[in-house]
C-alpha cells in the first residue's frame, strides 16, 4: 500500500503554535514503479531546443570574462524566438524565450540586439529582464509565473548566475551550496520540459577535463543536465559539450566581430588538424630544399613536438609531404628533388620534344651510364600562403 502524503505543520514565532488545520503544507508522497511498468513505458523523444548542442534541462554554459558567452546566448534565443539559425546552420523550432541579462542594461542590450538581429523586426516571442530577484527571494517564482503565462515556452537563460544564487549557509558546505545553487533552476526546467541556461564562469587555470574548468566545486555540475563551455587557447575557440543526454563533443567556433555570432566550423579535432597541415607546409616551403625535421617545424609553427611529428609522418605517407636530404627531415613537394618539376604546366619531359644537346632517355633508377645529364632548369618560385 503506498503511502499518503505527508502533513507538515509549521511553527509560526510571531503566531504561535499551530492550530489545528492551520500552517498546514501538504508534501506529495514519493511515488515508485516496478521495473516491468518502466519497460512497457513509452516516452516521447528527447526534446533539442538547439539540436545537437542544447536539450531540454539544465544547462550551464561557461567561459572566460570577456570571451563572448553573452554574445552566443542572445544569439541562441533570438534564434529560437524566431525559429531561425545559429551557430553557422543549425536550424532551431520557435518557441516563447526568457532573457534576464543581468549585467546589461537595458540600453546595452538594445545596442546587442540591433547587431544580432538584422534584417527584420524584432522577435515579439523573446523576453528581456535586466533585472532578477535571487533565486530564494522570488527569483524562481517570477520566472515560474513567466512560464506558465507563455504561450509555448521553450528557454530560458540567466545570465549570470552570480546574480541570482542564493547566500550561502553559515553551517553549509561549499558543496552544498553550489548544488543548492542550481536544483530550484533544474527543477523549474524539468516541470515545464523547457531548457535553463545559466551563465558562468571557468577556473583561471585551464583542464584536461572540460567539466573541470566550471568556477566552483563539482556540486553545480553535477545538478546539472548538460555542460557546455565556451573555450579559447593558443589554436582559436572551441565549444565543448558534456551532459547526461548530450552527446560529448569538441567543436571548433569562430566568432565575426562585424555580426557578433558565433559560427561553428565542425569538430575541433578536424579543423585543428587542417590548419596544422597548412602551417607545416607554409613552414616547409619556406625553408626551401633544406627541409625541416619535427622539432623545427614545431618551434617555428608553435606546435606541440609530438603533434609535429605525427603530422608529418602522416603527410608523408599521403603523399604531401617527402623526406628530405637529412636523416629525419621533410621537404615540401615543391623543393622534392625525386619529384620533376614543370613550371610552364606543360607534359612531362619523357614525352616532350628533345632538346639540342640534351637526348631523351628513359631512366629507370639511380643515374647510370646511360642516363642523360638533368637539363638546367630555372629555380622553381616559392608560394607562401596569405602572402
Amino acid at each position: 500500500m503506498k503511502p499518503e502524503a505527508v502533513i507538515v505543520r509549521v511553527f509560526d514565532p510571531v503566531r504561535g503554535p499551530p492550530q489545528p488545520e492551520a500552517n498546514i503544507e501538504r508534501t506529495p508522497a514519493p511515488v515508485w514503479f516496478s521495473a516491468a511498468t518502466l519497460q512497457k513505458k513509452v516516452f516521447p523523444p528527447l526534446a533539442w531546443v538547439v539540436p545537437g548542442y542544447l536539450p531540454q534541462g539544465l544547462t550551464i554554459l561557461a567561459g572566460r570574462p570577456k570571451l563572448g558567452k553573452s554574445w552566443l546566448a542572445l544569439d541562441l534565443a533570438a534564434a529560437v524566438a524566431r525559429g531561425g539559425y545559429t551557430l553557422g546552420d543549425v536550424k532551431c523550432a520557435p518557441g516563447d524565450v526568457l532573457y534576464a541579462a543581468l549585467e546589461d542594461t537595458p540600453r546595452r542590450l538594445q545596442d546587442r540586439m540591433g547587431k544580432v538581429v538584422t534584417g527584420g523586426p524584432w522577435p515579439e516571442r523573446l523576453d528581456l529582464l535586466c533585472d532578477l530577484r535571487r533565486a530564494d527571494e522570488g527569483g524562481v517564482d517570477l520566472v515560474r509565473s513567466w512560464l506558465e503565462a507563455a504561450k509555448a515556452p521553450r528557454l530560458v537563460i540567466i545570465d549570470t548566475i552570480a546574480k541570482v544564487r542564493p547566500g550561502k549557509g553559515r553551517d553549509e558546505g561549499n558543496y552544498d551550496a553550489d548544488y543548492a545553487a542550481v536544483t530550484a533552476w533544474k527543477a523549474l526546467a524539468d516541470e515545464f520540459e523547457v531548457a535553463v541556461v545559466l551563465i558562468h564562469h571557468v577556473r583561471k587555470m585551464g583542464a584536461d577535463d572540460p567539466l573541470e574548468m566550471v568556477s566552483g566545486t563539482n556540486g553545480l555540475t553535477g545538478a546539472a543536465d548538460a555542460i557546455l563551455i565556451l573555450n579559447r587557447d593558443s589554436q582559436g575557440c572551441t565549444l565543448c559539450g558534456r551532459g547526461r543526454d548530450l552527446e560529448e563533443f569538441d567543436r571548433a567556433v569562430q566568432f565575426d566581430r562585424e555580426t557578433c555570432r558565433w559560427r561553428a566550423l565542425g569538430e575541433a579535432s578536424e579543423v585543428r588538424r587542417s590548419d596544422e597541415r597548412t602551417e607545416i607546409l607554409n613552414q616547409l616551403a619556406t625553408a626551401g630544399v633544406d627541409g625541416l625535421t619535427p622539432a623545427d617545424v614545431a618551434d617555428l609553427a608553435g606546435m606541440p613536438r609530438n603533434n609535429a611529428k605525427q603530422l608529418l609522418f602522416k603527410m608523408a605517407k599521403a603523399g604531401e609531404v617527402s623526406r628530405g636530404a637529412r636523416r629525419g627531415s621533410y621537404v615540401h613537394p615543391d623543393h622534392d628533388a625525386t619529384t620533376p618539376h614543370n613550371p610552364d604546366n606543360s607534359i612531362t619531359a619523357l614525352s616532350a620534344p628533345a632538346s639540342p644537346g640534351y637526348p631523351v632517355t628513359a631512366v629507370t633508377g639511380g643515374q647510370g651510364p646511360s642516363a642523360a645529364p638533368p637539363k638546367p632548369q630555372e629555380p622553381r618560385p616559392t608560394l607562401i600562403e596569405g602572402a
